[in-house]
């Protein structure tokens, strides 16, 4: 458990809030559009209110690694489901496969 912990723990407790530690948690991922923070060894605790749950997280460090952009556009996404009637999850997931590729995607999608 962190040291800071048990006068958190105390602290929220007077304001109605619940805390606990989420045992054995290795690694957080933090993803935005074009980036990825990785913390490893973390202690994460759960701070539950009436309103709503917040995770706290503590570590000694973390690493920033940039996130690769897909090689396609929206247009392209789009393409690939009304050629194919695939969700647009299923045309984003092939496009990825194909590297961007939306003749390759497509005949993947309609092939099988």
């Amino acid at each position: 458990m962190y040291p800071g912990n048990r006068n958190f723990r105390r602290m929220a407790g007077r304001m109605g809030m619940d805390m606990k530690e989420i045992p054995e948690v290795t690694e957080v991922v933090i993803r935005t559009a074009d980036r990825e923070l990785v913390i490893t060894k973390p202690v994460v605790n759960e701070v539950e209110s009436k309103e709503n749950t917040t995770f706290v997280v503590v570590a000694d460090g973390y690493e920033e690694r940039e996130v690769e952009k897909p090689q396609f556009s929206e247009d392209d996404v789009d393409i690939v489901c009304l050629k194919t009637g695939v969700d647009r999850d299923r045309a984003v997931a092939a496009l990825t496969e194909c590297e961007g590729e939306v003749a390759t995607a497509i005949v993947r999608l309609a092939s099988g």
